[in-house]
């Protein structure tokens, strides 16, 4: 078969692959289909970018990460920081003409609190009343000072969802999301795409021009960016590193890139069931050899064309919870083979799950043969993102391969993994000496105390190890020409105020 065959080939194959053309609206590729559309519930990064549209939250953060008013207007800390005061915007309705009020602020922070199906009941933990002091203040007491609060108010637990429909659908809520965003739910085919219709009654509709939105499926980078040359899309997230270059040079495309708070990590199941009873679950010094087998040049260069910052640690490097003095290690051949043998073992066999896209494979490749140079039998199954969710979540893996899209503040970045009861904890790692660092991390607002106690924290997940992160990312987003007004910040979400479509 020549190359030009295979090209042409390679081009008919993607050209099946081109969604049918819509006039009105903006169209967005996402990479997966997101879990519950349902903030108490959701997991998924790429829910996250559908609830930009659909679900405000209380606070925001704009392109330098500072908290900024979104349905809470102001708020302040009580002199013991054991209070937050918050308060609301007028004249906001939810998609179902309910007012927002502080009784639904309460309903919902309650929900999260202590709802059976929420999974915001560990951010949520230290608030042990939400009052109402009149309809347009509400006042959160803490057990303790949380300084994470505002971030956790600015994520998930910040999203207010109408009352009245809570009321009605419970725990199916995210098969039909009322929330007081700009967009209003209007249909969802399973691993195929959302709509979103503008709500007129959105009390910043200024800001909002498109009359709707569709984020369509599309799992494969490639065949996202070619439905974004036809016309098909109007904007595509998680563009491949290595189409930058190509995107650049496109008249009829724009690359919008900026630094990410978002990484990989490689998570072992050190403790969640029989598939932690192995070498590499048990035993640091297993792991300890894996990462000294890794390479994280060489995969920034190979699989990311040296866009993004290889890093071993929750925070970027040149952050200011970075600890400077635990670099990520270079690799070391020998030093991997003599960990193994201190181990007595010479061979070791492990399954690492990741999800089926082709960056993620071809991680996945380039680790495989970097680890087996020096004893690891790596062995690759790749799975459908909820499917992949569902089998760690269980136990069902050894290690696996899994994303976070990033936090303002440093606890949103590691206490979810190595928390004893962190949400995303599916390898459930538990030391209550981490356990108990995370808590006096928590209780201060002084910025060098928090620094000192997070670095600290980092020297206890680089001991034992049950993650390795491999590095941070650059978010990448391409967009047809007419597009404009997109604001990129570093929580990779695609907020729609100010996105306009030129005729």
């Amino acid at each position: 078969m020549t190359r030009n065959f295979r090209r042409m080939l390679a081009a008919a194959i993607l050209a099946l692959s081109v969604l049918p053309a819509q006039a009105a609206g903006l169209r967005i590729g996402i990479q997966e289909d997101p879990d519950a559309l349902d903030p108490a519930v959701g997991g998924f990064f790429v829910g996250r970018i559908v609830f930009a549209a659909l679900c405000d939250k209380l606070i925001d953060i704009d392109s330098d990460l500072n908290f900024v008013p979104q349905l809470a207007t102001a708020w302040s800390w009580s002199a013991d920081a054991r209070a937050l005061t918050l308060t609301l915007r007028p004249g906001v309705v939810f998609h179902d003409g309910e007012p927002l009020d502080a009784a639904a602020v309460k309903a919902n922070l309650d929900r999260y609190r202590l709802a059976p199906e929420s999974r915001r009941k560990a951010e949520t933990k230290p608030i042990t009343s939400v009052d109402v002091v009149d309809a347009a203040t509400v006042r959160l007491v803490l057990a303790e000072p949380h300084a994470p609060l505002l971030a956790v108010l600015a994520d998930r637990a910040g999203m207010m969802m109408s009352p009245k429909a809570l009321a009605t659908l419970g725990d199916k809520i995210g098969s039909a999301p009322v929330c007081a965003g700009p967009f209003r739910f209007v249909r969802r085919v399973a691993q195929d795409h959302i709509e979103l219709a503008r709500f007129d009654r959105y009390w910043n509709a200024a800001a909002v021009s498109p009359d709707s939105i569709t984020y369509r499926v599309v799992p494969d980078a490639a065949i996202r960016l070619v439905n974004l040359r036809a016309g098909a899309l109007d904007m595509i997230e998680r563009v491949a590193a290595s189409d930058m270059k190509a995107i650049q040079a496109d008249a009829g495309l724009r690359l919008v890139a900026t630094p990410g708070l978002a990484y990989q990590a490689l998570v072992v199941n050190t403790a969640n069931g029989p598939r932690a009873q192995s070498p590499l679950g048990r035993d640091p010094r297993v792991r300890e050899a894996l990462e000294a087998a890794i390479d994280r040049e060489a995969i920034n260069r190979v699989v990311f064309d040296g866009a993004f910052v290889p890093n071993n640690q929750a925070e970027a490097p040149g952050t200011k919870y970075f600890n400077a003095a635990r670099p990520a290690p270079a690799r070391d051949l020998a030093r991997a083979q003599a960990l193994l043998k201190a181990a007595g073992l010479s061979r070791v066999a492990f399954t690492l799950t990741i999800i089926n896209n082709p960056t993620d494979s071809q991680l996945a490749q380039v680790i495989q043969a970097m680890v087996a140079e020096a004893g690891f039998d790596m062995r690759i199954e790749a799975l459908e993102a909820s499917a992949q969710v569902a089998a760690t979540a269980r136990g069902d893996f050894d290690a696996a391969i899994l994303p976070w899209s990033g936090r303002v503040d440093p606890d949103g970045n590691i206490a979810i993994w190595v928390q004893c009861d962190g949400f995303i904890n599916f390898g459930k790692y538990c030391d209550p000496a981490m356990d108990a660092a995370l808590v006096r991390a928590r209780a201060t607002g002084d910025l060098a105390a928090r620094q000192a106690l997070y670095r600290g924290i980092a020297e206890l997940y680089l001991r034992d190890r049950p993650l390795l992160f491999l590095y941070h990312a650059k978010w990448l987003w391409a967009t047809s020409a007419r597009v404009e007004g997109f604001r990129p910040v570093a929580d990779g979400l695609i907020r729609p105020q100010g996105i306009r479509l030129r005729d």
